[in-house]
């Protein structure tokens, strides 16, 4: 089995058909939306191919190491991050085809209207080992 992230986006990718912001949905359709992701990560963990998703809130910060006994150093929050990613899911499936084909499927989320939003979504291996390094 190998593990893959499939990374929801807010913007950075094509366009998606239905390309409504989700601040400009409904009640009913936000509803809609997430109990589409709930079914789907339910369908996934009876197969053993969920591992974990998570939405992100808008806000955050940038955080560095600044030196032996000084604290953290903080930055942000960066629009150009709380802007672009929504949140993710982790699955740990047979083949990249079956990767493929969940994160279509997980395209097909409800959007405005109740319609399938057909959103891009980025797909990126986990890495089975730390690179080999040669000289």
């Amino acid at each position: 089995m190998a593990k893959y992230l499939l990374l929801k986006h807010y913007r950075g990718a094509p366009a998606p058909a239905n390309d409504v912001p989700m601040d400009q949905w409904t009640p009913e359709e936000i509803s809609a939306h997430i109990k589409f992701m709930q079914d789907f990560a339910a369908r996934l963990e009876q197969t053993g191919e969920f591992v974990d998703a998570q939405a992100l809130a808008p806000e955050g910060s940038w955080v560095r190491y600044d030196g032996e006994g000084r604290p953290p150093v903080t930055d942000g929050p960066f629009a150009e991050t709380k802007d672009l990613i929504a949140g993710w899911m982790i699955v740990d499936v047979d083949s990249y085809e079956r990767a493929v084909e969940l994160a279509g499927e997980l395209s097909a989320a409800p959007g405005a209207g109740g319609k399938p939003i057909h959103e891009w979504l980025e797909l990126r291996p986990f890495m089975a080992e730390p690179p080999t390094i040669t000289e």
